[in-house]
Order: structure tokens, then C-alpha cells, then sequence
């Protein structure tokens, strides 16, 4: 079976890093945090959520830290702010003390750790008594078009794809099992919200490049097949994507979005 590969930071972006910036837009209107305060951003990825707080929420500090780094290294490439800093951690063990900071969250990151009770369980340990707990992911079952496409496609073609399907193995990324979550981890005032935003392909080739990047469970699997059956899968999409008369592709991500107080 094909893993998943988070290293290159520059090809998530390509994917679907580039993507999330504008549901962190939405996120963080939606949290309306007041300014000056210190942010924990877990899983901070290439930086896409972490430079969307620094640009919408007026932070003191933002602190990023992920398991990846390469993740990492571009997050403090692409980030020049003093009031960020990127360190590499576990999620499920985050290298900072109790009670240190008055927001945490996370963007399309808690369904990879292993154990995302775990992480949530530490998104509560470390954010001050009435402070916010967040996160959003990508609703992989039912409103990720981009992929929604891609995996039916991929199961014509190899019905035994069908265990690598996100929308399968993700099954954290529903409003049901975040709210549970966050309730398990002590958090209170839990709510959660979709979120939908466009996802506009100038063809078929914008939309298949991302796939080769190797960054992600469907590039990951696209880059362990042979070149013929790579060139079928891509030939594939394109008899079967909407495209438009002016050859895009428009389709739709929807991500759901979870927040929690820690108890004051």
C-alpha cells in the first residue's frame, strides 16, 4: 500500500496547500479571536494557516510546529514575520507547557496523527482557561470534488483502490466524530460549521500536475504506478471531469470547521 509523504513543501502547496487558504479565511472570521493574543498553530504545514492568523488576526506570537521538516524549513522560508516561529513536534506530545497560549488550531491536519483524540486532548492541556481550541478539515467523504473525482476514476481502473480512499480512511473528518472529539478532550461551547470554497482549474492539466507531486495519500499513489497505467488513470479524468467549454474545471471543497473553550 502506498504511504503518505510529507516532505516537499513547495508540491502541497501545488496540491491542496494552496487551497487552504481560503477556507483559514473564513476560519478565522468565524472564530473572530481579539487582536494580541498567542496563537499555537498544530500542523502548521507549509504555513498557509499560520500566515493567514498574521494577516487577519493581529496575533502577539504565533508559534507552528509539524512532524515534517521539510514542512518546517519551507514554513520558515515562506513566513518572514517575527511574530512566527516553526519548531518540528508531535501533536499528540506538543513541546510546550501547560495552559501557555490563548489559541490553538489546526488546518487539514488532525485526521494524519495517528491518534487525533490524542492531539485534541492536547490542544485542551495547553491553551489558557477560557481560551479557544480549534481546527478544519477537508469533509473527504462527501465534499472533496477534487478527490471525489479522482478516487472513482482510480477504482475503475483498480477496485482495490477503493482502502486508500481518504474518504474511507478518514473517518475523524465528519461533524459527528469532531464534536465528539472536542467534548472528550473537556472542551465546552463546542460548534462546528461548513465551509465551501470554489476550486477553479484552468484544464485538465492544472488539475492532474498536483497528482505528481508525491505529496498526500492520491499522489502518493499515483507516483507507485507504472507510466502506462498513470497515462490510462489521467485519460481517464479527463473523459470524465466537467470541464467547460472553455476547457476549466470548476468544482467545489467543503471543510468542516470544529471550535471548543478550554473551562475557565
Amino acid at each position: 500500500m502506498a504511504h503518505s509523504v510529507w516532505a516537499d513543501g513547495k508540491a502541497y502547496e501545488a496540491y491542496v496547500g494552496r487551497w487552504s487558504r481560503p477556507v483559514a479565511g473564513e476560519f478565522l472570521r468565524w472564530l473572530a479571536v481579539p487582536p494580541g493574543r498567542r496563537w499555537l498553530d498544530v500542523g502548521c504545514g507549509t504555513g498557509a494557516l499560520t500566515s493567514t492568523v498574521l494577516a487577519l488576526g493581529d496575533p502577539r506570537h504565533v508559534s507552528g510546529v509539524d512532524s515534517s521538516p521539510g514542512f518546517v524549513a519551507y514554513a520558515r522560508a515562506a513566513v518572514r514575520d517575527e511574530r512566527a516561529a516553526f519548531q518540528v513536534g508531535d501533536a499528540r506530545a506538543l513541546p510546550l507547557p501547560d495552559r501557555c497560549v490563548d489559541v490553538v488550531v489546526s488546518g487539514l491536519a488532525v485526521n494524519f496523527v495517528p491518534e487525533p483524540a490524542r492531539a485534541v486532548a492536547e490542544f485542551a492541556r495547553v491553551v489558557r482557561p477560557g481560551g479557544v481550541a480549534a481546527a478544519y478539515v477537508w469533509d473527504y467523504a462527501g465534499g472533496m470534488a477534487l478527490l471525489r473525482h479522482f478516487w472513482a476514476a482510480a477504482a475503475l481502473l483498480d477496485p482495490a483502490v477503493a482502502e486508500r480512499d481518504e474518504g474511507r480512511r478518514f473517518a475523524v473528518c465528519d461533524p459527528d466524530s469532531l464534536h465528539g472529539m472536542w467534548t472528550d478532550a473537556g472542551l465546552t461551547a463546542v460548534a462546528l460549521r461548513p465551509v465551501d470554497v470554489p476550486m477553479v482549474f484552468a484544464d485538465v492539466d492544472d488539475y492532474w500536475t498536483p497528482f505528481l507531486g508525491g505529496q498526500g495519500p492520491a499522489p502518493s499513489y499515483v507516483a507507485s504506478l507504472p507510466a502506462p497505467q498513470r497515462a490510462r488513470l489521467r485519460d481517464l479524468l479527463a473523459a470524465r471531469l466537467p470541464v467547460a467549454p472553455d476547457g476549466s474545471i470548476r468544482l467545489t471543497a467543503r471543510a468542516w470547521a470544529v471550535r471548543g473553550a478550554a473551562p475557565a
